[in-house]
C-alpha cells in the first residue's frame, strides 16, 4: 500500500482508529461514533490509503489492531483526555463533577494510598462514584478497562500520562512476638520466610531476597503483598 502525498491525520481520524481498537467491530465503533458501520469502513479505508499502511487485520471475529493502530490509539487517548480536561475546566464547578471513575491498583497501594485519598476526593466531588479493581495484572487503559492505574514501577509505559507520587522502600520485618530475635538467625537460615509467589516475580522484595539470600526457599508463598504483611504480623516468618 502506497501512502498519499503528505497525508495529515485529523482528530476525527484518530477518534475512528481509537473506536475500532476499543470495540473491535465496525458496528460497535460506529455506535460509539454515532455513524453507521459503512461510514466507519470508508473512513478506515481513507486513513489506510493516506498512511500507506494496513492498520487492522480483518477476521470473522472483528478487527485486530496492528502495532501502528495501537500507537495511534494511544495518541488518540491523550488527545481525548486533554479535551475532557479542558471541557471540565471550562464548564464545571468542582461540586458538579459526576460519573464513575474506574481505578486499578494493587491491594497494598489501595489500603495505604488510594483509599485515604478517595475520602478527600469524595468530599471535593460528592457526585463521583468509583469502581476499584485490585490485582497484580496490568489493566489496559487503551481498551478502557480502567481510567486510572496506580502502580509501583520504575518503567511506566511512555504513552501514558502519569505522575510520580513517591518512592516505595523495602525492608526486612518480623513480628515483635514472633520468636525471631536476631538478624543472625535470618543469616543462618533458621527462620521461615513469607514471600510473593510467581505472580510477582519482579517485586523489589523478591529481587532483594534472591540477591542476598539466594539459597532461601520460602516456607509461605502468596500472591498478595498484603497477605505477606498479615502472615509476618502473625509471627509466621520474616
Amino acid at each position: 500500500m502506497v501512502a498519499s502525498t503528505q497525508y495529515k491525520l485529523s482528530a476525527a481520524d484518530l477518534e475512528t482508529v481509537l473506536a475500532l481498537v476499543r470495540f473491535g467491530t465496525l458496528a460497535d465503533a460506529g455506535e460509539r461514533l454515532a455513524v453507521d458501520a459503512s461510514t466507519v469502513f470508508r473512513t478506515l479505508q481513507r486513513i489506510e490509503r493516506g498512511l500507506g499502511h494496513v492498520l487492522f487485520e480483518r477476521s470473522r471475529t472483528g478487527y485486530q489492531a496492528s502495532e501502528l493502530a495501537q500507537s495511534l490509539a494511544e495518541h488518540a487517548e491523550q488527545l481525548e483526555a486533554a479535551l475532557e480536561s479542558a471541557r471540565s475546566a471550562a464548564q464545571l464547578r468542582p461540586e458538579d463533577v459526576s460519573g464513575t471513575v474506574r481505578i486499578t491498583t494493587t491491594d497494598t497501594i489501595l489500603h495505604g494510598l488510594v483509599a485515604p485519598a478517595l475520602k478527600e476526593l469524595r468530599a471535593l466531588h460528592p457526585l463521583l462514584g468509583f469502581e476499584l479493581h485490585t490485582g497484580n495484572e496490568l489493566a489496559s487503559l487503551t481498551r478502557r478497562d480502567a481510567d486510572i492505574a496506580v502502580r509501583a514501577t520504575k518503567r511506566p509505559p511512555q504513552h501514558l500520562v502519569g505522575k510520580h507520587v513517591g518512592p516505595i522502600r523495602v525492608a526486612l520485618f518480623a513480628a515483635k512476638n514472633g520468636g525471631i530475635e536476631r538478624y543472625a538467625d535470618v543469616e543462618a537460615g533458621k527462620v521461615p520466610w513469607v514471600a510473593p509467589d510467581d505472580a510477582l516475580p519482579e517485586h523489589p522484595s523478591v529481587l532483594w531476597r534472591k540477591r542476598h539470600f539466594p539459597k532461601v526457599a520460602p516456607t509461605y508463598r502468596v500472591n498478595s503483598i498484603l497477605t505477606v504483611m498479615e502472615l509476618v504480623g502473625l509471627g509466621l516468618g520474616v
